[in-house]
């Protein structure tokens, strides 16, 4: 039986999607492979139909319980014999695992990284046909990812251990190009067949949304879509429970799920949004992983999660039938400040202390990335695009951004005094002193500093704190500067060669606000555009 047989038998899909078969094949024909596909591109498939045509079994390892469970159950229903063993199951049924296993039961099982060191699963593992060890989320093994799991470093060791290399395949849905070399490096992969399908999710429609009352906006959108299912994420537990309440006692049918419930009450709400029995689910981003749910017309993030990696997952979890779907982001300042705590809290358990400065600095440019994206005028796909290495210049017409009208307003000048007081900081100081000093403000901290006798104190007080943030920004994005990685980052001078061509343009473009109430406030909602010759 070939592959597209063996498809068609327990799947029931008669053709391959971009990249599958290409993935299949090499990994049939014995080499390793990494694949980098977007959420809904079926990266399951891509080991799991090898791995019925493949002579011994494949060891799975996933680093999530209840991803295990959904998809050994699926496969069991499909006709494929699976298990799993992690922490949810008693010693006596992890025994009944291992002896269906060495009788040759079953093609795939599903394990957790941590039980790569248990001596019984070592035991085991030395005595059956491992033919194929796939690594899942596979971004978890590098420190340059958004979810490095020490974990997943057991992974190389417990396959040199084995006495015959099995065939190594690796996948993850968003990964840099950076960490495709870490995952790569790592795991040790000889000669891989490295397939990357692309990043772009034509169906799905993003925006931003820079609101403060985002309760209004989500009631309003749901209002508007009743008959349409969809997620919203929430970046705390407190955010999803009054979200919630607020959505049941205006009349909408939802569900929750955080990591704050018990298993009986998440299972519930899970499988009442799959069933449809509630339309709407509001919850963290525990939720989502594995979940095989083809009609979910929308995704909204309550707030701006914490890297493009994450945002991009959860955001791809619309509109995998291939149907137009929309991903909105509510965007507010605070948004920024709740994640900043949230990894200045971040569990750093079992990662060695001169690792965590590491992962902190990734984690603070992942988190300036999201605020880019979330402040960006430019198209918001290719913003995305470009992040994960694929350079598109071209609008897509298809998002928020390239659907507003704008008016350009030249801030070259002020661009040039922030440039000045960054130099006269000597890049010693943060974003809220360099901004303080240009509007000349008159804060106990700027005047321990110094920063009131700068030649640019006050050079910019015209202009709203706002303005500045995005100029700021911008000149980021572009280069002219630079904000370090620091738990306290500074502002420092990047390449500044291009600001002193008199033809060189630094054009920031606006748009009225949404919210009636904050236009009489300001003159506009400014928007990142970037530098452009003339």
């Amino acid at each position: 039986m070939d592959a597209r047989e063996t498809l068609k038998l327990y799947f029931g899909y008669d053709s391959f999607k971009p990249g599958q078969k290409e993935i299949i094949e090499a990994i049939i024909g014995g080499k390793d492979v990494l694949a980098i596909m977007p959420t809904g591109s079926g990266k399951s498939i891509c080991y799991q139909v090898p791995a019925m045509m493949l002579p011994g079994i494949t060891i799975v390892i996933s680093p999530l319980i209840s991803l295990m469970q959904d998809q050994v159950k699926a496969l069991n229903e499909a006709g494929i014999h699976a298990g799993y063993i992690n922490s949810s199951l008693t010693e006596e049924q992890i025994s009944k695992v291992y002896a269906k296993a060495l009788e040759g039961t079953y093609k795939i099982l599903y394990v957790a990284p941590e039980r790569l060191e248990n001596y019984k699963f070592t035991n085991f593992a030395s005595r059956v046909d491992i033919s194929m060890v796939t690594v899942d989320e596979a971004h978890c093994i590098s420190q340059w990812g958004q979810d490095f799991r020490p974990s997943y470093l057991k992974i190389i060791d417990f396959i040199d251990r084995l006495l015959k290399r099995p065939i190594v395949s690796a996948f993850t849905a968003t990964a840099t190009e950076e960490v495709r070399t870490d995952i790569e490096c790592v795991l040790k992969l000889q000669d891989p067949k490295i397939v990357v399908t692309g990043f772009d999710r034509a169906n799905l429609y993003f925006n931003v949304e820079t609101i403060k009352r985002k309760d209004g906006y989500v009631l309003e959108y749901i209002r508007k879509h009743p008959d349409d299912s969809g997620i919203i994420y929430c970046a705390t537990r407190k955010n999803v429970d009054s979200l919630f309440e607020l959505l049941s006692a205006s009349g909408v049918s939802a569900a929750r799920y955080h990591a704050g419930m018990n298993n009986d009450e998440r299972k519930t709400s899970q499988n009442d949004f799959i069933y449809d029995r509630t339309p709407v689910i509001v919850a963290t981003n525990a939720f989502g992983m594995g979940i095989d749910k083809s009609n979910v017309r929308f995704v909204i993030h309550y707030n701006m999660p914490q890297s493009m990696e994450n945002y991009y997952q959860e955001a791809g979890r619309a509109g995998r039938d291939g149907e137009p779907s929309e991903c909105i982001l509510l965007f507010s300042a605070q948004d920024i400040m709740i994640n900043k705590f949230l990894l200045e809290h971040k569990d750093f358990t079992d990662i060695l202390d001169e690792d965590i400065e590491l992962i902190r600095q990734n984690d603070a440019k992942r988190l300036h990335a999201m605020e880019g994206y979330c402040r960006t005028s430019g198209c918001l796909r290719n913003y995305i695009l470009n992040y994960f290495g694929e350079k598109r210049n071209v609008p897509c017409d298809n998002c928020g951004n390239c659907h507003k009208e704008y008016t350009e307003i030249d801030m070259t000048k002020d661009a040039k005094l922030v440039i000045n007081c960054v130099w006269e900081t000597k890049g010693r100081y943060g974003l809220n002193i360099v901004i303080g000093t240009l509007l000349g403000a008159n804060r106990a901290r700027i005047k321990e500093l110094g920063t009131n006798q700068y030649k640019t104190y006050g050079s910019l007080k015209n202009r709203s704190e706002s303005e500045l943030r995005l100029l700021i920004s911008q000149l980021i994005l572009d280069g002219y500067l630079y904000q370090t990685a620091d738990k306290y980052s500074v502002i420092r001078l990047g390449d500044i060669k291009p600001l002193k061509d008199p033809d060189t343009r630094v054009l920031i473009r606006t748009c009225k606000d949404r919210e009636p109430e904050r236009q009489t406030k300001s003159r506009g909602k400014m928007l990142m555009y970037g530098k452009e010759a003339q």
